[in-house]
């Protein structure tokens, strides 16, 4: 069938998957029963060398789930594919957007058929753009920014740089039903109307081309944040002292290097949850001191400067200082 969408699609696949540390592993494609996903599930049949498996999952978070759920098993059993549902709660912070992709790709996580199965994700070129702008609004850094890669182990997003309309047609030259999920449309969540009612306008605003633009500028910001934690790296090496950091290797650094230093550091020690605002006591403690002051960070702990280098303890609520 000379079919240029599926073309695409099945080329985007295959440049993907040629690039696997692991390529006789058996994949998993993370399949809702959309277009993207089925789309991908479609290709990712046609192209891989052995077995394909699919996970459906089931949110549990609109009437009929469970029924969608199993005719997407259904479809995918008719394009070769070896699928079962993985029914979830959702639950926790962040709102049901946050913990319905947190409880997701748990189960993601779990459904793999072997410890070094890749899990292949439906996103395109238009998540992309909107992770971008979401990034945007929120004022986040570069990291963020740089939105999501191709690879970026276990998952593998093959459609990056494939637009959604692609995978859709893809879908209508193979004859295959796709489900249209109600969420997609309902204004209550942000990235629907990032979809709906802001690119479109800035599609109009500035001429078209933006959704693309969006997608390039996460490219180029991956590879500086790249570089910048590839230089972070060997700075850790050197300025690591026993368990704790030495100030005059983390001093010696504009601000880029500086809090990324700290940041690589303190996740190494087991600190999670860090936030800018941390991140900028930390960076001030460690430039001005004093000596034996403390700022605390997430995890019950207290980030000490004393003697030349940077250690943690258990937060002590009276001895605390912040940095002036």
């Amino acid at each position: 069938m000379n079919s240029p969408a599926l073309a695409e699609v099945r080329r985007a696949v295959r440049v993907a998957m040629a690039a696997l540390p692991h390529p006789d592993a058996p994949l998993l494609v993370a399949c809702s029963g959309g277009a993207d996903s089925v789309a991908l599930a479609a290709a990712t049949a046609a192209e891989a060398r052995g077995p394909v498996h699919a996970a459906v999952v089931d949110h549990d978070l609109q009437e009929g789930s469970a029924q969608q759920a199993a005719d997407t098993v259904e479809l995918l059993a008719g394009l070769g594919i070896t699928a079962a549902v993985h029914r979830v709660e959702v639950r926790g912070p962040g709102g049901t957007e946050a913990a319905a992709r947190h409880v997701r790709y748990a189960a993601l996580r779990t459904a793999r058929p072997d410890p070094e199965s890749a899990v292949l994700l439906g996103h395109t070129l238009d998540d992309q753009a909107e992770t971008v702008l979401l990034g945007l609004g929120r004022g986040s850094g570069a990291r963020s920014l740089a939105g999501m890669r191709d690879w970026d182990a276990p998952w593998l997003r093959p459609l990056l740089g494939v637009r959604r309309a692609t995978t859709e047609a893809a879908c209508a030259e193979l004859g295959l039903p796709v489900w249209q999920d109600p969420h997609n449309v309902d204004p209550r969540f942000t990235r629907v109307r990032l979809r709906r009612e802001v690119l479109p306008l800035l599609e109009e605003v500035l001429s078209g081309g933006v959704a693309e633009a969006l997608a390039r500028t996460a490219a180029q910001l991956r590879d500086d944040v790249d570089a910048l934690d590839a230089v972070t790296a060997d700075l850790l090496d050197v300025a690591r002292d026993g368990e704790g950091l030495r100030l005059d290797v983390v001093t010696n650094h504009p601000p880029a290097l500086r809090r990324r230093l700290l940041r690589a550091w303190l996740g190494g020690m087991g600190v999670t949850g860090l936030t800018a605002e941390h991140l900028r006591g930390a960076d001030l403690l460690a430039g001005r001191g004093p000596d034996r002051a403390g700022v605390t960070v997430p995890g019950g702990l207290e980030l000490v400067r004393e003697r030349g280098r940077l250690s943690l303890r258990p937060f002590r609520r009276r001895g605390a200082r912040s940095p002036r």
